[in-house]
């Protein structure tokens, strides 16, 4: 009788969630999740050395239903997303939607101080909404620019994908710039989207990971700054670098 992998991997998933409530039940260790999450990557031939894009968090016990397809990083977006219904690339409206919600007080053609990457850059501003000026400034900030650097904890690439979170958006080779470049909008987007197009709050959760942004109870980018320095050092900084290397792509 020839056993079907994909209710194999169904049946394996309930039967560590059914675990992993129990245990949670009884000692309330949210750090449980993680387990459970290197435990599903063991057992499945999955790699999530790290699901958040740099620096490490714990993984939001409350989320584990919201798994897909795509792979262990939709564990950090929270309950707002669905991508097994619908992803940002495949919805003009969410792309639209998005859109409304960051004003940069700028028109923002992208146009000024041309990069190496201008159609990739373009394609991915238009599939996920989010401007191209952020995108390029990420870029620069992450890499430079420089489409083979690695970083001291892995992140790989343009905009510096962690392995786990890389291959949650179906990033194959994270040195591909093309890849890269989407899947690091991509995620980038996921952040604007959940923190209600508040620049500042995606990009700490670019850098820092939703949870830990989130974490904080703020709902605006005011607020967030109001409260940077629970962040880490890192992240501070990394705000004020991107939005000034930003003001070179708006015209």
């Amino acid at each position: 009788m020839q056993i079907d992998p994909r209710a194999s991997r169904q049946l394996l998933e309930l039967q560590l969630s059914n675990s992993l409530n129990e245990t949670n039940a009884s000692d309330g260790n949210s750090d449980s999740t993680v387990d459970f999450a290197s435990m599903m990557d063991g057992l499945l031939g999955t790699n999530s050395t790290s699901l958040n894009h740099t620096v490490g968090e714990d993984v939001n016990s409350a989320a584990i239903s919201k798994r897909s397809s795509d792979g262990l990083l939709w564990l950090q977006l929270g309950s707002m997303y669905s991508p097994d219904a619908s992803s940002v690339s495949s919805s003009n409206s969410n792309v639209v939607s998005l859109s409304s919600l960051i004003n940069t007080g700028v028109v923002d053609s992208g146009a000024s101080v041309p990069t190496d990457f201008e159609s990739l850059i373009a394609s991915a501003s238009a599939k996920y909404g989010v401007p191209e000026s952020l995108i390029k400034a990420v870029i620069e900030t992450e890499s430079g620019f420089n489409p083979n650097v690695v970083s001291s904890a892995g992140a790989k690439g343009l905009m510096q994908l962690m392995d786990g979170t890389a291959a949650g958006l179906g990033v194959s080779n994270a040195y591909d710039p093309a890849q890269n470049i989407d899947g690091g909008t991509k995620y980038l987007s996921l952040q604007l989207q959940r923190f209600g197009g508040e620049v500042k709050m995606a990009l700490a959760a670019y850098n820092a990971g939703p949870g830990r942004v989130s974490s904080l109870g703020v709902s605006s980018d005011a607020e967030l700054m109001s409260v940077l320095n629970r962040l880490p050092s890192e992240t501070q900084s990394y705000i004020s670098k991107v939005e000034k290397a930003q003001s070179k792509y708006m015209v």
